[in-house]
């Protein structure tokens, strides 16, 4: 795929070009080989990441993706074939875990918290589809929500910055638990907000950071529900963490940490040699204390913004905008640019990073030998601080989960089969024009030799290897001669046939050649 390189043209100005096209500026390469023929062929692939700070044109696809599926699922006004039954597998216990992220079951009270007030509960019906509402001229209204959601206060913030105004007052441990925990409350707030409407409510949610980089959600509500039982459910909704005592660590920053015994299978105190508590011996003393308090409360904040959307109009496009807004970006770098932000911000993330990275996110997390408990299911390589989850990143502060939540009657399906519908309609635009298609299986794993096992091999190519400037030249060319037969093929359709017509498949790799 060599080529020789125009000195004219920088890597950068090739980047630059790409991004402008909206074609991907990490491209990967792989050497496609057909064993049956043993003929092979170097493919372009795009990277496909999510992040605007490795690949805008990838990150924007991601975003449109998920604007497709949104908009999608938002107003849907009848059932979708497979109904869901009144029965959830979300519909647990009211306030606290009976079943922790292991499987294990322990048995504790269901009782609510008395500081927390009682919420309604319906019988929940066997449906997904909100209520409609007769209007003039026979006109029917079924409308929805788009619901936002924040965590409490930790201490007064600076307006405009969103940064505390004093850092030493600011409650920067439960700004990080709460953060850790957040997918935790809001399962429970759905829970809560089904059996209070008394049906499978439905939602379509991004979580994004606030500027004092808390996170709050943004959901898409199928169906209307009163503005104040939401805030209401809102309002009594929160999540006890049955973990041991983090109150106190054993072993400070700059003390020797646990160690792996390899004949005990577990970590023991560097000096004495003594094994630590398992995490099981651990909750056993936590069940046997009549005394025993939650480790964390989680709950959501008094802010509950509330909007009645009906579709289609401005407000639902608009809506749907805003909620994938900063989906391409990272939780550190939404509202600043990571190599120019103010000092007083990059303090206060830098604070609330350092809570983050030594509190434990889960029971296998590597912070519990911190607080001399070993964690779940442990392993040799351990280090408190060095947790793998990726929870504990600056570019996530807190969450180590998926950032959009999608509940499962949204649309009824996945991500890829929506991915599959906009190529499908891009392919049936090409099929319209008579434009030949290549076979969308013939690369596909099941596509099997006379010895059963997969026809096509795929090898991975190091792009450092080639030249940067040929690849994304190679990618261009590509990307131009879709574009135009796709514009082409729909001018056919809209206006007949203008002259001759590109027969060249469109999913033809221009930048594939001979091995």
């Amino acid at each position: 795929m060599r080529t020789a390189r125009n000195p004219g043209v920088t890597d950068r100005l090739a980047h630059d070009l790409a991004e402008a096209e909206g074609v991907c500026v990490q491209p990967l390469l792989r050497r496609l080989i057909d064993r049956d023929t043993g003929h092979a062929t170097v493919v372009i692939l795009p990277c496909g990441s999510t992040r605007a700070s490795r690949c805008v044109p990838c990150a924007e696809k991601a975003r449109r993706l998920r604007m497709q599926q949104c908009t999608e699922g938002w107003h849907l006004t009848e059932e979708l074939p497979d109904k869901p039954t009144a029965t959830s597998d979300d519909d647990q216990g009211d306030g606290d875990d009976l079943v922790d992220e292991l499987g294990e079951r322990r048995v504790r009270s269901t009782r609510r918290r008395q500081d927390a007030p009682d919420l309604p509960r319906l019988p929940i019906e066997d449906r997904t589809v909100g209520a409609s509402f007769d209007g003039r001229q026979g006109k029917v209204f079924r409308p929805s929500m788009f619901i936002t959601l924040t965590l409490p206060s930790y201490g007064k913030i600076s307006p405009g910055t969103g940064v505390p105004v004093n850092r030493r007052t600011y409650d920067y441990r439960r700004a990080a638990l709460d953060a850790l925990l957040f997918p935790k409350v809001i399962d429970r707030w759905v829970q809560n907000l089904r059996r209070a409407a008394g049906f499978q409510v439905q939602y379509f949610a991004a979580v994004e950071p606030q500027k004092r980089l808390a996170p709050h959600l943004h959901a898409a509500v199928r169906g209307a529900i009163p503005r104040a039982l939401v805030k209401q459910v809102t309002a009594g909704t929160y999540h006890q963490v049955w973990w041991p005592s983090i109150d106190e660590p054993v072993y400070q920053d700059g003390d020797v940490m646990p160690v792996w015994d390899r004949d005990l299978a577990g970590y023991v105190d560097p000096v004495t040699g003594e094994a630590l508590r398992t995490w099981g011996d651990a909750l056993d003393d936590l069940d046997l204390d009549p005394d025993a308090k939650p480790m964390h409360v989680v709950r959501l904040g008094k802010q509950v913004d509330i909007q009645g959307i009906i579709a289609p109009s401005p407000d639902a496009d608009r809506a749907v905008r805003y909620l994938t807004k900063y989906l391409a970006k990272s939780m550190a770098d939404t509202y600043d640019d990571p190599y120019d932000m103010d000092t007083a911000r990059q303090a206060h993330l830098n604070r609330l990073h350092a809570e983050i990275r030594v509190l434990p996110c889960s029971p296998k997390c590597a912070n519990w030998l911190r607080y001399g408990i070993q964690p779940a299911d442990p392993g040799p390589g351990l280090t408190p601080g060095r947790c793998i989850s990726k929870a504990h990143d600056a570019e996530h502060l807190g969450l180590g989960g998926r950032r959009v939540l999608v509940s499962r009657k949204w649309t009824g399906k996945t991500l890829d089969q929506h991915k599959a519908d906009r190529c499908e309609i891009v392919r049936a635009v090409l099929a319209e024009a008579g434009m030949e298609m290549q076979d969308r299986d013939r690369c596909a794993a099941d596509q099997l030799s006379e010895d059963g096992l997969p026809r096509f091999r795929w090898e991975p190519i190091d792009v450092t290897q080639a030249d940067y400037q040929t690849v994304i030249g190679h990618a261009l060319i590509q990307h131009r001669t879709w574009k135009a037969q796709y514009e082409q093929a729909k001018a056919l359709a809209a206006n007949g046939p203008p002259g001759p017509v590109d027969s060249r498949s469109a999913t033809t790799q221009p930048a594939a050649t001979a091995a």
